[in-house]
């Protein structure tokens, strides 16, 4: 199993809009290097639900249920999405600032290039963040 974080600005797709929902399409990547890791993701994998913009803050668990495909929002075949349903909310979001602060997360993504919308996160990574988090709500 490999792990993520995807990143979401919470105006435009909440955790709450996932949970309502139940399951999406992860769309809209358009970074070749984002593009790849979704490539990447396989089935069962995990993803932490990252809060951009104002939150910054992990608040969720999601889970990857379908491997990628053609984005359905635009005709570029260069473009592609995976199926994501909730696992589970955190007890208590973890922001940036508490990540930052972390020695242990010091080389994580999130920490090096903050502005990734996709990216890996080591097994060790994963769960320290649910650590601090709490587990699951």
């Amino acid at each position: 199993m490999n792990y993520w974080l995807i990143k979401t600005e919470p105006g435009a797709y909440s955790w709450d809009d996932l949970e309502k929902d139940k399951r999406t399409y992860w769309d809209g990547v358009r970074n070749y290097q984002a593009r790849n890791n979704m490539k990447d993701m396989k089935e069962g994998d995990l993803a932490l639900y990252y809060h951009s913009v104002n939150d910054k803050e992990v608040v969720g668990v999601a889970k990857i249920v379908k491997e990628h495909y053609q984005d359905p929002t635009t005709d570029d075949d260069r473009w592609v999405v995976v199926d994501v349903v909730p696992e589970f909310k955190l007890k208590k979001p973890v922001h940036l600032s508490e990540v930052k602060a972390n020695s242990n997360l010091e080389n994580m993504v999130l920490v090096r290039n903050s502005r990734l919308s996709v990216q890996p996160v080591k097994k060790e990574e994963f769960d320290i963040i649910i650590g601090i988090g709490g587990g699951a709500a």
